[in-house]
């Protein structure tokens, strides 16, 4: 059964209130050196992270949805730590974005509704098809993030460092709902995961 909206609203906001989200582990790029950026390359790193940040909450929209509607308790708690892990991302990112003197994605409610109401009907087709969800979602999370480690201002290590480790923590996210049952996507599906993520991209780099 699918949360009611009362029971959604204080996950949302620990998700997409500016400050609201506290990393368990330190940020990867807590004793990396500020670099010396121009405003141009700034506001780019800046557009970068703040895609990362919204790519985070929709991650926590995603298993909070999925838990919401997963049949079996194993399942459901590993969506419920999936979550949780996620949150490291999203205090990093939020915290990067602050350096540079910028701020998270207005649109982040919207993707973060948009993302709980996708994961609640992967978790309504069965878990092998929630954690097949899972897994593919973790896969275009991997290609997005490698694709901004190369366009990211050179002289960016501290954003750099960041990106590394979550590449490195959501390959181990997906690669644990494989070894759990996750079942391959139909081609369609994945097709149109990556067409929503490219929306939102290019939507949430400006605002």
């Amino acid at each position: 059964m699918v949360l009611p909206y009362m029971m959604i609203l204080p996950i949302t906001q620990r998700s997409c209130v500016p400050g609201s989200s506290n990393a368990r582990r330190l940020s990867p790029a807590a004793t990396t050196k500020e670099p010396e950026l121009n405003e141009a390359d700034k506001q780019h790193a800046a557009g970068l992270m703040r895609i990362n940040h919204t790519g985070e909450v929709c991650a926590q929209a995603l298993y909070q949805g999925q838990a919401a509607t997963a049949k079996l308790n194993d399942v459901r708690q590993s969506m419920e730590e999936a979550a949780a892990e996620e949150v490291d991302h999203l205090a990093w990112c939020e915290e990067r974005l602050q350096q540079l003197d910028s701020r998270p994605s207005v649109l982040n409610p919207l993707w973060y509704t948009l993302s709980y109401g996708v994961g609640a009907a992967a978790g309504l087709a069965g878990d092998k098809w929630s954690l097949g969800f899972v897994a593919e979602t973790e896969d275009q999370v991997c290609l997005h993030l490698e694709e901004h480690l190369d366009e990211l201002p050179q002289d960016d290590s501290k954003s750099r460092v960041i990106l590394e480790q979550m590449i490195t923590d959501e390959k181990q996210h997906g690669e644990s709902a494989r070894n759990a049952g996750g079942a391959e996507l139909p081609t369609p599906i994945k097709q149109a995961m990556a067409v929503m993520s490219e929306v939102m991209k290019k939507t949430t780099y400006h605002i």
